[in-house]
């Protein structure tokens, strides 16, 4: 009988190295020990915990999720614990999981995020810092950090010389060309892109003739943005040389293999979260099957292998 193939998921994203490539999008598994009595966390390659601020966040008022067909409308307005209870209250039971921890941090300012950035590199236990740029800058006018390539440049330049920590850059889709924000990315010193962010929309309830969520508009995600995400992942994959982690509407073993066809390195597990909480340990084993049934030894084997 011939002798099994062994299978290789490990990925590397920078220097930070993963058992494999499945990880959870950021907003979508709390700070992890919310989905640990669903989901063995150690079967995971990363944690990616809720965006982090300086100081905590109450987000938006209700109506926050809207479902829509394919997917779900959020404006939770960045509700999170701030940086501080997060260090003190969640970080004990991470640092007890065997799998990486990556960290999601955002600020109103440049020097927001750097302070957050240097704050969370000093923490034992935190693998990487996920830098969400897609948030509004005060001191710019609230113009969207992650949607204009100056302000994208002279943020991420400045979290860089702030920590030695791997540090991922998450794009905003808003954008007239991703990859060219991919590219100001890797110029000013990320590790490695996170793409994509939700894309802006709306419902309105026509009986009311009112916006279906309090904050009138919000963040599509789901399968319905999965076709997008695709592309963005591929036209990156072209400019850059930095690793890329893929999402959006990822819910399946199938959808996670196509962004790894299409260039991703690892692959972010977000709204699925929601509907089946053990998810991502599917997903890792629907990519094992698909790497048995292809004779494929090696994960990093059919990274970018899209045949065009």
């Amino acid at each position: 009988m011939p002798k099994k193939k062994n299978i290789d998921l490990k990925v590397k994203i920078g220097s930070l190295k993963l058992k494999n490539p499945v990880m959870t999008a950021s907003g979508t598994f709390g700070y992890g020990d919310e989905y640990a009595e669903f989901v063995d966390v150690n079967k995971l390659g990363a944690i990616v915990v809720k965006g982090l601020s300086l100081k905590p966040k109450q987000g938006n008022p209700p109506p926050r999720i809207v479902e829509t067909p394919s997917g779900m409308l959020n404006a939770i307005g960045l509700q999170n614990i701030g940086i501080d209870n997060f260090i003190k209250n969640k970080m004990p039971f991470l640092r007890e999981c065997k799998t990486k921890v990556i960290v999601n941090f955002f600020g109103d300012s440049i020097d927001e995020y750097v302070m957050a950035a240097e704050k969370l590199s000093s923490v034992k236990g935190i693998d990487a810092l996920e830098m969400n740029i897609s948030c509004p800058n005060k001191q710019a006018g609230w113009i969207v950090f992650g949607t204009d390539p100056n302000v994208t440049g002279r943020v991420v330049r400045a979290v860089r010389k702030s920590t030695k920590l791997p540090l991922i850059v998450k794009l905003s889709p808003n954008v007239t060309d991703i990859s060219h924000m991919a590219q100001i990315s890797e110029d000013a010193g990320a590790d490695a892109l996170s793409l994509i962010n939700t894309l802006s929309g709306m419902a309105i309830d026509i009986q009311s003739r009112k916006p279906r969520l309090a904050n009138i508009t919000g963040g599509l995600s789901g399968p319905a943005i999965k076709p997008v995400a695709l592309r963005m992942v591929w036209e990156c994959f072209r400019k850059v040389k930095i690793p890329i982690i893929g999402m959006g509407g990822i819910i399946s073993s199938d959808d996670a293999i196509e962004f790894i066809l299409a260039g991703a390195s690892a692959v972010a597990v977000g709204t699925a979260n929601f509907i089946n909480p053990a998810i991502t340990e599917d997903i890792i084993r629907g990519i094992k099957r698909y790497m048995t049934n292809g004779g494929v030894s090696s994960i990093k084997d059919i990274t970018g292998s899209i045949k065009c």
